[in-house]
């Protein structure tokens, strides 16, 4: 079986929820990973800290990179990083990848991965959403980016918000080609 290489960025929007049960996720699915590679922005670490009231992402066993950090492996092709989450992916971080701006390591990265045609998993995170965010959805789907809104389901009835967020989570894992034990729509509970 071949590892995967995944980026994981996490950006300033609200929904530091999702960035933690990704991570929970990534550390128990860690047979079929190689490398993780972690661009987490200042105002992420705010909201994280705000959210959920704790600095818990220093204690990830994950390599930290600076976001101006070009000389990272993967803001090359040549690395063969196969998949990029966003998540959460703020609106801003999503317009300037829409228009082809790589004026960060974020950026950089998600354009490697969509002219490298990798998998690049946005989870959008805004509401309500504007006609300009909506049509830089439409240009990232286009360019071969997949948009997963951080919308949570309610099927398999989720007691906490650990389990809401998870819901989201789940699809963007198997998004990525990973195996992952999850509800699927039909299962007894």
């Amino acid at each position: 079986m071949k590892k995967h290489k995944i980026i994981i960025a996490i950006s300033g929007a609200s929904g530091s929820i999702y960035a933690k049960v990704l991570f929970d996720k990534l550390m128990k699915l860690n047979s079929q990973i190689e490398e993780v590679g972690i661009l987490m922005s200042d105002n992420a670490k705010f909201v994280w800290e705000t959210e959920l009231g704790n600095k818990n992402y220093n204690k990830l066993p994950f390599t930290f990179y600076d976001k101006m950090d070009f000389m990272a492996p993967f803001a090359s092709g040549s690395a063969n990083y196969n998949t990029m989450i966003i998540c959460p992916c703020s609106m801003g971080i999503m317009g300037r990848i829409a228009t082809g701006i790589s004026n960060d390591l974020t950026t950089r990265a998600a354009d490697v991965i969509l002219k490298e045609r990798r998998k690049l998993i946005i989870v959008a995170r805004e509401t309500p959403l504007s006609l300009i965010h909506i049509n830089n959805m439409k240009t990232i789907t286009k360019a071969g980016g997949i948009i997963c809104p951080a919308t949570p389901s309610f099927y398999s009835n989720p007691k906490t918000f650990e389990e809401l967020a998870e819901t989201v989570i789940d699809r963007v894992i198997t998004l990525a080609d990973l195996e992952n034990i999850s509800y699927s729509w039909g299962d007894k509970q």
